[in-house]
């Protein structure tokens, strides 16, 4: 028996690779996958990087595949449609080396704005899915996952989910198996998608998905537990802990590899038990295709499309139980705010003022739409606040337009804002484009970018500068502000605007959680000059209230001494004082 250690799901997937013999890594930062890259880093055999976006990453890791070594790409399951595009192509050409992308997807959308399910990708793309119940699953699967990418010349996927990327368990490790490269061949007909070879592929595909749905019934990872044969359940990942917990001695069919389904294996499965419910989270993709084989179940008929399930979910619906739970404690809502001393919330008050509409991208700064600042009307996808700002350009035009800026982070920028901002030039749009420059990526937990100029592996590199790129594209106005100069940034926002011309206006401050951003001030108020008009309250710091009397307190254990509360104020009642 190896040594035991408690592990994140996450973490565990990380370490699946590593005994695996992984030894190319690329990913994008994105809640609920971004540590397993994290904690990859930590392993000196595994070259691993952050990549601009999913799409490039995983033809990072498609390349190291057919040079013969084993390689993985992670993402949330919306970084799986940046993606797509290599991966149904790669379906077609297989694989040298191993060839594995882990996808978390996330039932409740706790960090999403979507809660589309990787199996459906997966049955588009003809490529085979695991799906882990628990941290030991984890990594168990990532290491069954490139044994199978490499018997059957496939891509595999094994998908996560939130709770099982966050959740604890125990994992017995295992060493590292170095797995010898495998010599590159040139195989043209393989691995040049050009039409005539990639229609001779398509059948290989098919015949493999037969192949693997076959085997699939003997393999070890699907599993039936036969107990009570009155009720049975077909579950895979985590729902699978659910029907143990809530009904422990139910007949259990727990699936490891969640496509292709073991249809043989189902059926003698359904053929032994009274009741056969399905219990899948988010879309029935197990449920359809059994009753396409003619097999009675239940699925969505008696639990939710969406969100999360539950145990109780099962004691409830199945069992009818009424289950009797505490009331919430009686607390204030608390709605996600931006943090004190954060650049973006000055940008916001500057556009507020001018009664300018944002349309917003992916990050942080999506709390621009939420009160009291409410500026930012639109979030759609990555890069897709100048893409869809262009749009109403084109649609409404030039003047429609100059009430309106589109608003993106640094790294959403690099993700995919560069094409959006290339195609507005390239088109002669009018628009403003503020980008929100903070020196990371601030949502998923300051990961580094190829604009702050250090790698995953924290090597010191040349950064881009966003400023020269733009330029670069041609755009003759472009803008560098710090974006807690209230002043400098309204004066700039009002002559860029009104421009019949596409224009960049980069506001730059670092986010203030940065371990490296240190505030030298605080601010401090001076009541006997308040004259108590609220101005200073109204970009919503959680560090100011109001008192009962009208004048107002700052927080001294929140304060990060920005400085845009004492801007505000047109009656000098703000002080700074150093720290």
């Amino acid at each position: 028996m190896g040594e035991k250690k408690i592990m994140l799901g996450n973490e565990a997937i990380a370490r699946g690779a590593w005994e695996a013999g992984v030894k190319v890594s690329a990913a994008y930062p994105g809640t609920p996958s971004t540590e397993i890259s994290e904690n990859i880093v930590k392993y000196k055999e595994i070259y691993a990087e952050w990549a601009p976006n999913e799409k490039v990453a995983t033809e990072v890791a498609i390349g190291a595949s057919i040079s013969g070594v084993r390689a993985l790409a992670s993402m949330k399951h919306v970084g799986l449609n940046v993606a797509a595009d290599p991966l149904y192509t790669a379906a077609y050409t297989g694989v040298t080396g191993g060839l594995v992308l882990v996808v978390a997807d996330d039932p409740g959308m706790y960090s999403s704005q979507n809660e589309q399910d990787t199996r459906a990708v997966a049955r588009a793309a003809q490529v085979p899915v695991l799906e882990p119940s628990d941290s030991q699953d984890a990594k168990d699967f990532v290491k069954l996952a490139y044994d199978i990418s490499e018997k059957y010349d496939t891509p595999v996927f094994v998908r996560t989910t939130t709770r099982l990327a966050h959740s604890q368990g125990i994992v017995e490790l295992e060493d590292r198996v170095e797995r010898e490269d495998t010599p590159y061949e040139r195989k043209f007909q393989k691995y040049v998608m050009m039409p005539g070879n990639a229609i001779r592929r398509h059948p290989v595909v098919e015949e493999r998905m037969k192949k693997l749905a076959e085997d699939a019934n003997s393999l070890e990872i699907n599993k039936a537990e036969y107990n009570d044969t009155s009720i049975g359940f077909i579950t895979s990942g985590i729902p699978y802990n659910y029907v143990k917990e809530a009904m422990p001695n139910a007949s259990v069919l727990k699936l490891g590899m969640v496509h292709p389904l073991p249809r043989k294996l189902i059926e003698e499965f359904a053929s032994k038990v009274d009741k056969l419910y399905i219990f899948e989270e988010l879309e029935p993709v197990f449920e359809e295709q059994i009753k396409s084989w003619g097999i009675p179940c239940s699925g969505k008929d008696v639990f939710t499309l969406q969100g999360e399930y539950s145990a109780n979910m099962i004691r409830r619906r199945v069992l009818g139980e009424e289950i009797e739970a505490a009331a919430p404690a009686p607390v204030p809502a608390r709605p996600p705010i931006l943090c004190p001393g954060c650049p973006h919330r000055s940008v916001y008050s500057v556009l507020k003022k001018m009664k300018i509409h944002a349309a917003g991208d992916i990050g942080c700064y999506t709390l621009g739409a939420v009160a009291p600042l409410s500026v930012v009307d639109t979030t759609i996808c990555m890069g897709a606040s100048i893409s869809s700002l262009h749009g109403m350009e084109k649609a409404r035009g030039k003047e429609y337009v100059k009430d309106w800026v589109a608003v993106i982070g640094d790294s959403t920028f690099m993700h995919t804002g560069v094409n959006s901002l290339m195609n507005m030039v390239y088109n002669q749009a009018t628009g403003t484009v503020i980008i929100l420059d903070n020196s990371t990526t601030g949502m998923t937990g300051h990961q580094d970018h190829a604009a702050t100029g250090k790698t995953l592996k924290g090597q010191v590199v040349p950064a881009i500068d966003i400023y020269k790129l733009c330029k670069a594209m041609g755009i003759e106005h472009v803008n560098v502000v710090n974006a807690f100069d209230i002043k400098e940034l309204e004066k700039t926002i009002r002559e860029e605007v009104a421009r019949d011309a596409v224009s960049v206006i980069i506001a730059q401050a670092p986010c203030a959680l940065l371990k490296t951003n240190v505030f030298k001030t605080k601010c401090r108020p001076v009541s006997e000059k308040c004259k108590k008009c609220g101005l200073c309250l109204r970009p919503g710091c959680p560090a100011l209230t109001k008192n009962e009397d009208g004048t107002i307190s700052i927080d001294d254990t929140m304060c990060n001494g920005c400085g845009l509360c004492k801007q505000l104020c047109p009656a000098d009642a703000i002080e700074e004082v150093e720290v």
